[in-house]
């Protein structure tokens, strides 16, 4: 997030630059971000995904889920849902 200028960026903000730049979320926060991306899609703001990665987790894990789902998905699959990695 810091290349994107996001560095220390509350949720929301978070999710609305996700939203205008069309890219799936990908965080560790757990605790916080679900709430805020369900209100975000309850707004009706479009929320182009999030996946929300458990800990601790083992990184071959999560990179193997990540290519499942990117190469099994359509685009815009995953549009105002949240997914819970890893996935088993």
């Amino acid at each position: 997030m810091q290349d994107a200028g996001l560095g220390g960026a509350d949720d929301p903000s978070v999710l609305e630059w996700a939203a205008q730049e069309g890219r799936i979320l990908l965080t560790h926060d757990v605790t916080t971000i679900t709430r805020y991306a369900y209100e975000h899609v309850e707004a009706g703001r479009r929320m182009p995904g999030v996946f929300e990665i458990s800990q601790p987790f083992v990184i071959i894990r999560i990179v193997e889920d990540i290519l499942l789902l990117v190469d099994c998905s359509l685009e815009a699959e995953w549009e105002g849902k949240i997914l819970f990695l890893p996935l088993s």
